[in-house]
């Protein structure tokens, strides 16, 4: 897969201090198999989807141990100007680029808004071997209570072009790149706890929504939202035993027409 264009959900990965139950329940609910885990880096362990990479996991560092959360990077040709545009947009840098190894460069940083993602500048690791088959990342959205700050920001530090969905029922922005969808932006509702912070949600997709919840909740996660049909597919929310949120998708079973956009000035 050739590296993707600025802006471009390219990796996800997240941390768990049960490292092992992790690896269980992701292999249960997505089918994930799993590499050699590389000392080097951490204990740092791909996760594969019919023999593509598609994610990691890894164990926190001491000191790092909390609520386990996905993080999702996206694509940067030069993650030091990514990061100078991050804190010029109002933006935090939580983590400075840093180079792992020949495999490529890596910030953390969070929206003024409150939502946490990552930054990758491609080396040898290009990011997902695939995407939108069972098992392998399909979207994402980031969620937040201060949508302004966020529809302010991410074109700002991205070539997006944003649309929004006109929907009385939900503030949804689309974040497009050469004409194409990459991101979406929701309001929080007051269904969100107020202890929730802005974060950023990703899709995995499955190829039969409801099976992969039934999966999930009897392996100990909690079911948030759904199984809900839309124009895109059936989807569902879900927490994990370890705290993490993510979603779930069947992008083959669709119900309904996609609702109209309108460019955002």
């Amino acid at each position: 897969m050739a590296v993707q264009p600025e802006g471009t959900p390219c990796w996800a990965d997240a941390m768990f201090s049960d490292f092992q139950g992790a690896k269980n329940f992701y292999g249960d609910v997505l089918g994930w198999t799993f590499g050699e885990a590389t000392s080097e880096y951490g204990n740092y362990k791909q996760a594969y989807a019919d023999g593509k990479a598609v994610a990691a996991v890894v164990p926190p560092m001491p000191g790092q141990e909390g609520q386990s959360a996905w993080c999702l990077y996206l694509a940067s040709p030069d993650a030091a100007a990514t990061a100078r545009n991050i804190r010029d947009n109002g933006g935090e840098v939580l983590m400075e680029p840093m180079q792992v190894g020949d495999f490529g460069t890596m910030a953390l940083a969070r929206d003024p808004s409150g939502a946490v993602f990552g930054v990758w500048q491609a080396g040898t690791h290009e990011g997902f071997e695939a995407t939108a088959v069972p098992g392998a990342y399909c979207w994402a959205e980031v969620f937040t209570r201060e949508p302004e700050k966020s529809d302010a920001f991410f074109p700002a530090v991205f070539p997006y072009r944003a649309k929004r969905i006109e929907d009385e029922a939900i503030d949804f922005i689309v974040f497009e790149l050469d004409g194409g969808p990459v991101l979406g932006r929701m309001k929080m509702t007051e269904d969100f706890p107020p202890e929730v912070p802005s974060y950023v949600n990703v899709y995995f997709t499955v190829e039969n929504c409801d099976a992969a919840v039934e999966r999930a909740t009897k392996n100990g996660a909690v079911l948030r939202f759904g199984p809900m049909d839309s124009p895109f597919g059936r989807f569902a929310a879900l927490t994990d035993p370890q705290g993490a949120d993510f979603s779930v998708i069947d992008v083959t079973t669709t119900q309904g027409r996609m609702p109209d956009m309108s460019e955002v000035s």
